[in-house]
């Protein structure tokens, strides 16, 4: 079974709105390259995709756009050629090597991981936190910036029950930002025993 991992950026105050970190730049870019790199598929809910593919197709020139930086290409190459995954029920179909996913999430998703691979990426706000309240995110990485943004979408708000997580990985970067990968404790009910 290939693992469902879910990769965001976070404030230490926990928001996780794309513009509420530090800006990108080349080390980060190329962690986050590696990360889309090493899945077999992306998958996203249509607020994601379209923020994504607003960002990072390639025109269809073909030429990348002169906003773009060199080291931020490798980035885009990876994402633009990733096979994709939507989750939606507003769209009514999707290019940019994508399918939509329709029905049951959770069987719709428990049959990606079914298939052969190296592993599914998840990113967003919304579709993550569905897919942990079902018990399917094998893997969390959370990318913490050394910022207080004060506002914004908070990390897996709404979360119906505590998960337990353990630290697997810890990489810092020259920035201040610390990635840190989690897998969910195991045999762990999520419950607290009383204290006192």
């Amino acid at each position: 079974m290939r693992p469902l991992r879910y990769a965001i950026n976070v404030t230490l105050d926990g928001c996780c709105h794309h513009e509420a970190g530090l800006a990108p730049d080349e080390e980060s870019m190329r962690y986050w390259t590696a990360e889309v790199e090493r899945a077999d598929a992306l998958l996203f809910g249509r607020v994601t995709y379209e923020m994504m593919e607003s960002a990072w197709r390639r025109p269809a020139t073909g030429t990348w756009p002169e906003w773009m930086d060199e080291w931020q290409i490798p980035f885009a190459e990876a994402i633009d050629g990733a096979e994709k995954h939507i989750v939606s029920s507003t769209l009514s179909g999707v290019d940019w090597n994508a399918e939509l996913l329709r029905g049951d999430l959770r069987q719709a998703v428990e049959r990606l991981k079914q298939e052969p691979g190296d592993g599914l990426f998840v990113g967003g706000v919304t579709l993550p936190r569905a897919l942990a309240d079902l018990g399917l995110i094998d893997e969390y990485v959370f990318v913490v910036h050394p910022v207080l943004a004060g506002h914004g979408p908070t990390l897996l708000a709404g979360l119906r029950e505590r998960i337990q997580l353990e630290l697997v990985d810890r990489q810092e970067f020259r920035s201040g930002v610390t990635a840190l990968r989690f897998r969910p404790a195991p045999a762990c009910s999520g419950r607290v025993p009383p204290s006192g």
